[in-house]
């Protein structure tokens, strides 16, 4: 059980974003501090009761806490949590889904748009003052939304609102989902997994938006890429691990695929030898696909909304793990 409101104190464990600051404007009543790394929150995760954190999360803290009950994760993503041992020591788990849902749809409309509108090879001319004239050749003209066909994987809080942007944007949309009778979520027609084989040959782009689970690791391989038109371009928000990377690249330096753009990688950073930065045919942003100023804000809401329904004694929490 958690303690009462006075008498609680909650940990913000994380490398950059601003929790302590955003919490204290909501004059809640609660004592909390802040730490930036491991080592701080190793030597003052005692004195915890809840934890809000992602990429700091280990599975030996909750041996260095007994007081810890609840972690709310400041991420959708939650594999970095041993359910085992979180159970073990009767702590509750919540995770950050949909809290930058809008964020990471948007970036990977972006980065549709990026592509057809060739922004990053404008961005390239700009630095070297080349202003570039105009094209007859269609394959290195820019192009336009309406009329492509885009298969998005994975249609929940993300890619359903994907699927309802590039509606907007006159595309054919394709859902695939581990369970297509859960509903299209906005595409034009849904599938499940065992379907993507067939459907790959359809689309000029493949978005992932999908969790990181023993179905979808590593779902976009070698088989996959060959399936897909000369022509078409993978757009990945999910997780580097997804795809099979070397493959990626081998089929990118092949021609096999036009080319892709990589939110997530399965090493990050990136390392610096990879041959994924110097490809003319790849845009990387650096998992900054749910980077947004209202991040703090969304994930303080959800925890908030923990916090209430432990203390009313109810037992479901939001997003719950554990």
């Amino acid at each position: 059980m958690l303690p009462p409101r006075e008498k609680m104190t909650i940990c913000f464990a994380h490398v950059a974003y601003r929790f302590a600051d955003r919490f204290a404007l909501r004059g809640a009543g609660i004592d909390f501090f802040e730490v930036r790394n491991r080592d701080d929150l190793d030597a003052r995760i005692a004195g915890a009761d809840v934890l809000v954190c992602s990429g700091l999360w280990r599975n030996d803290l909750p041996k260095l806490s007994p007081r810890l009950r609840f972690v709310q994760s400041a991420s959708a993503g939650t594999d970095q949590y041993d359910r085992d041992v979180m159970r073990a020591a009767g702590i509750r788990l919540a995770s950050a889904q949909g809290c930058n849902a809008n964020a990471v749809s948007e970036h990977a409309i972006s980065q549709i748009l990026a592509i057809l509108r060739r922004i990053p090879e404008a961005r390239d001319n700009q630095a070297k003052r080349f202003w570039r004239g105009m094209m007859g050749d269609f394959a290195k003209r820019e192009d336009e939304a309406g009329g492509k066909t885009v298969i998005v994987v994975g249609t929940g809080r993300i890619g359903g609102r994907i699927a309802r942007i590039c509606k907007a944007l006159d595309m054919h949309v394709i859902g695939v989902r581990r369970d297509a009778s859960a509903g299209a979520n906005g595409a034009d027609e849904v599938h499940s997994f065992t379907n993507l084989a067939a459907l790959l040959p359809r689309a000029d782009f493949v978005v992932l938006a999908c969790p990181l689970t023993d179905e979808t690791r590593g779902l976009i391989g070698a088989a996959a890429l060959a399936a897909m038109k000369p022509t078409a371009h993978l757009v990945n928000v999910a997780r580097g691990r997804v795809v099979d990377e070397p493959a990626l690249i081998t089929a990118l330096q092949a021609g096999r695929i036009a080319g892709a753009a990589l939110d997530v990688t399965v090493d990050e950073p990136l390392p610096e030898a990879s041959p994924l930065w110097t490809m003319p045919n790849v845009l990387i942003t650096p998992h900054t696909g749910g980077e947004t100023h209202k991040y703090e804000d969304n994930v303080l809401d959800m925890m908030m909304e923990n916090l209430n329904r432990q203390w009313r004694g109810e037992t479901a929490l939001f997003n719950q793990i554990v």
